[in-house]
Formats: structure tokens, C-alpha cells, sequence
């Protein structure tokens, strides 16, 4: 019988805390821990010094590659804030690979108490593109006077639209939860009346998906007064995603707790490429001191290897159930960092997820 084909993983550096946190959970990713499950990992440096060295030419590069091998894990990265620099290589990311859909999950955390009585995940699946990111913005009038006014025109499409709702109901079967929220349709019925349209069509498509469309205001409110009762999937548009997975994470306890996937699709939704990161930023004032919270680097590689295992790699599955109940795992026994009021440290918790790791796959194959 011939050895299985590599699963080839994209690798995309980033910058201070995000790499070194990237640098821990690539420990996971190691035949050794994983069963023996081969990996090829390719890895392009996307750190702040690097993109400005190229003009961005290393990150379309490293999107090539991710758009062959169909995987990649990136960590936090540095964007400038001037508009005559690099700006943000999650934005070239995105278009390059076609990514139209991302989805952050929130779910207990094992010792940790959530806010607000949430016990059940929370899964928001927002627009990747177009919406407020990317709008073309200028102002007319005197500069700094009364009558100065400033414009942005916003734009969605419909083909993005189609991709979160079908995408947001297709996750709920497997969740078996419930679809809620949405935009401000009322308000904007032509402009975000488009990804209510969607939904509806997706919601007729689903019969058996429990669907509850909600103002997205009242979403917010929602999610701190009991609608989150049972698992959900918020459906959004880009901006108002981005604002709802600051929330629904730290709901949870942190926002270093769960990984961010970015999903594009080919003509019948189905995955071409899933890159999986942390939500969480470079956290500069924790570089070198060894106690970020490393969760959301190893859910992304959970994540990573849950995607590798649909798109054909079998043997992968097993490997990222182990590193998913791992992480959480060695939460519930007490290892924790101190933003989840814990004393472990970055490596003293990747440690223990790493021995976890390695002890379920063993016993599992034995059985």
C-alpha cells in the first residue's frame, strides 16, 4: 500500500505576539504528535518588514500557494495605519483566494465562566468582503468647516450574500442550530435587504433549520437577554460581523479562545480554500514575556486539519478532533493562562495540549 499523499498546509509569519504564538501551535502540527499524519508545511514571512521589503509581492505569493494546497494557517499581523503604506494583508488575502465567507465560532470554555448565562456555541458567519472594508471614501467642501462633508459608497454583492446565508444554514444542520439575526433590513431594504433576500431563499432551501431573522440591533440585544438558549449561527454582513465576533467571543471568556476560518467556495459552495487564524491581534505588550493565551493558534490548526479531513485527507480528522479536545481539555484541568485567570504559561500550555494530543491518538489507534 503506498504512504498517504501530505496534507500541504500554507504557512503565513506574522508579526510580534502573533508570531510566537504561531511558533507554539506549529508545535502541534508535527507527525510525531498527530499519529504519524504527514504534513508538508510551506511557510512565507508576512511580517510588517517583509511586506514593505516586497510591496505585497510575498503575500500574493503566499496567496498562490494557498490557493493550490487549499489550506493555510496565518498568524496575527501588523497594519500600518498610513494610507501610503502596505495596509492590510488581510485584505489581499481575501481577494486573492476569493474568500467570501468567515466564520468565528464561540463555545464554552472548560473552568472558565461565560458572561451573561451563554452556555451554547455561537457561530457568526460574516461577509469576508465587500460592505464598509474596502468603500471608497472621500469628502467635498471646506476643510475643517461646518459644510465639510464626508461620503462612502458601500457595495455587496449578490453572489456574497448567497455564500453566508447558504453557508450560515448548512451550518446550523450540522450544529443543529438555530439561524438568527441579520442586518437592518427595514432600514435598508435595498442595500441590506439583499442578504435578507438570501436568507429567506436559504431558510426555504433548509425547511428543517430553525430560522428567526432579527434586526441586527436587536441581535445585540439578544445575545445578553436568552436568545442564545440553544446553539446559533448569526449571519451578517461584513462590518456588523466584524463587531459581533468581538462580542460573542469574550462572551465566552476571551477572545484568544476560539479560532477565525476564511472560507472561499467554488460555483457550488462547496470549500476551495480555508485559511484559519486567531481573531486576536499582534498583543505587542505581551511579546517575549510567554503568556498570551495560545487557544485560538491551536484551534486554528484544529481547524485547519478539520478542513484537510473534508477535502479528502481522511487520516487527518482524527488528528484535529484530538487537538479540538485537547485545547479544551487542558483547560478543564486547570492549565490555563492568566487572562482565563490562570498560571500557565504560552509553552507550559501548549505543552500540555501537546501530551494530550499525542496520548488520545495513541490510545485511538490502539482501539
Amino acid at each position: 500500500m503506498s504512504a498517504p499523499a501530505p496534507v500541504k498546509i500554507t504557512v503565513l509569519e506574522g508579526d510580534e505576539t502573533g508570531q510566537e504564538l504561531l511558533e507554539q501551535a506549529l508545535r502541534v502540527l508535527d507527525p510525531g504528535v498527530l499519529g504519524g499524519l504527514p504534513l508538508e508545511l510551506s511557510r512565507f514571512d508576512l511580517s510588517l518588514e517583509r511586506r514593505r521589503a516586497t510591496e505585497n509581492e510575498v503575500v500574493r505569493a503566499a496567496a498562490k500557494a494557498m490557493r493550490a494546497s487549499g489550506l493555510g494557517l496565518k498568524a496575527a499581523t501588523i497594519t500600518p495605519e498610513g494610507s501610503g503604506d502596505v495596509g492590510s494583508p488581510n485584505r489581499i488575502l481575501r481577494e486573492e483566494v476569493g474568500g467570501k465567507v468567515i466564520v468565528r465560532t464561540g463555545r464554552r470554555i472548560p473552568g472558565v465562566t461565560p458572561v451573561a448565562g451563554v452556555h451554547h456555541p455561537i457561530a457568526v458567519v460574516r461577509m469576508a468582503v465587500e460592505d464598509a472594508y474596502g468603500a471608497e471614501q472621500w469628502r467635498e467642501g471646506p476643510e475643517g468647516g461646518a459644510d465639510e462633508v464626508a461620503y462612502r459608497r458601500d457595495k455587496i454583492t449578490r453572489s456574497t450574500c448567497r455564500a453566508v446565508a447558504e453557508y450560515a444554514f448548512r451550518a446550523a444542520e450540522r450544529m443543529r442550530a438555530r439561524v438568527y439575526g441579520g442586518p437592518k433590513w427595514t432600514v435598508s431594504p435595498v442595500y441590506e435587504g439583499m442578504l435578507k433576500e438570501e436568507l429567506d431563499a436559504a431558510a426555504a432551501r433548509h425547511p428543517d433549520v430553525p430560522y428567526q431573522p432579527v434586526l441586527i440591533d436587536a441581535t445585540y440585544a439578544g445575545l445578553v437577554t436568552g436568545a442564545a438558549d440553544v446553539p446559533l449561527v448569526i449571519p451578517a454582513l461584513n462590518r456588523d460581523g466584524d463587531l459581533l465576533s468581538d462580542l460573542v467571543l469574550p462572551l465566552f471568556g476571551s477572545i484568544a479562545g476560539a479560532e477565525s476560518v476564511l472560507l472561499s467556495f467554488d460555483a457550488d459552495l462547496r470549500t476551495q480554500v480555508a485559511m484559519a487564524e486567531a481573531p486576536h491581534g499582534t498583543a505587542p505588550a505581551l511579546q517575549g514575556k510567554d503568556v498570551a493565551n495560545p487557544m485560538a493558534m491551536l484551534l486554528a490548526c484544529g481547524a485547519v486539519l478539520h478542513h484537510a479531513a473534508e477535502c479528502g485527507h481522511e487520516a487527518a480528522a482524527p488528528a484535529s478532533r484530538a487537538v479540538y479536545e485537547a485545547v479544551l481539555e487542558a483547560s478543564a484541568s486547570g492549565v490555563r493562562t492568566p487572562d482565563l485567570g490562570g498560571h500557565a504559561t504560552t509553552t507550559e500550555f501548549t505543552d500540555e495540549v501537546l501530551s494530550r494530543t499525542r496520548t488520545k491518538l495513541e490510545v485511538w489507534a490502539s482501539l
